[in-house]
């Protein structure tokens, strides 16, 4: 394992930020850290991060959030899965049972460094994925869910849906979402958007679903943002809490006012978002 350790820390004393390369069974994945600063830890949080660019504009907001989050107790662990960011392998390498092995594996070393409750907190396509992986942990645990989508299947259409629009407006014919169905069943990968997707991670991600795990029970933090004063949940968010209350979780729901980070052409900030999760984490926290 290597590290590199952010500035200003000291010998004995815990550093704000820790960032790691951690061995895989098939190279190495990286993980920033933060511990807690607290002195009585209030949990861990491991982040599971969104899909394709929408990782790579919501880094910004996951860092800053991450680091409130320590700066009020919380340790937190956020991981680069196979093929993504900075941990070794190709995207087109990725499916969706290799993410959820990363999880596990990014579970494990958190718990031996940091005590109480587990969240897992999931971005865009790492709600489903955070959900498929809760189903495997030994533990129940607490979910925290920023802008989660209906299911796996509905994100991946809207995803494959960009390489068929880019061919219409480039005057091919229609069709396309055929031939990359076709492709698929035949096992061969397909590019969207600069992406290679392989058919175990296309499958895995539409079969995945956001029911509730059925091996526990905790509390769900639902955050949702629009820019719009009137805005409300989705008919659909609501339906899904509903799920989560009949099997036991405590859910509190929150539509927060902030920009679609993960999608805007440049980067942005949603202050409100921030607050609200560290709002809603503490509380109840022991």
């Amino acid at each position: 394992m290597s590290a590199a350790t952010a500035p200003g820390a000291s010998a004995g004393r815990a550093p704000a930020r820790e960032t790691l390369f951690v061995p895989a069974g098939d190279g190495q994945r990286l993980y920033v850290h933060r511990p807690s600063r607290a002195a009585r830890p209030l949990g861990r949080v491991l982040h599971v991060p969104a899909f394709g660019e929408e990782m790579n504009k919501s880094r910004r907001m996951v860092a800053l959030q991450a680091e409130r989050l320590a700066e009020t107790g919380f340790a937190v662990l956020q991981p680069d899965l196979l093929g993504c960011g900075d941990s070794s392998g190709d995207f087109g390498d990725a499916s969706w049972e290799a993410w959820i092995e990363d999880l596990l594996a990014a579970e494990r070393w958190l718990a031996e460094r940091a005590p109480g409750p587990l969240w897992l907190w999931g971005l865009r396509a790492g709600c489903p994925l955070a959900v498929a992986a809760a189903a495997r942990l030994s533990e129940p645990c607490n979910f925290l869910f920023w802008q989660a989508p209906a299911s796996g299947k509905l994100l991946m259409q809207q995803f494959l849906r960009l390489k068929v629009v880019g061919e219409l407006l480039d005057g091919a014919a229609k069709g396309g979402m055929e031939a990359m169905r076709q492709q698929l069943a035949a096992g061969q990968s397909v590019e969207v958007a600069g992406y290679p997707l392989a058919p175990p991670l296309v499958q895995g991600m539409e079969a995945a679903t956001m029911a509730p795990p059925a091996n526990g029970s905790g509390r769900l933090v639902w955050l949702e943002l629009s820019t719009r004063e009137d805005a409300a949940l989705m008919p659909v968010s609501a339906k899904t809490l509903d799920q989560w209350r009949t099997v036991g979780y405590q859910t509190q729901a929150q539509l927060v006012q902030g920009p679609s980070f993960w999608q805007t052409t440049e980067i942005e900030d949603a202050p409100a978002l921030l607050d609200a999760t560290v709002a809603t984490l503490k509380d109840g926290a022991p």
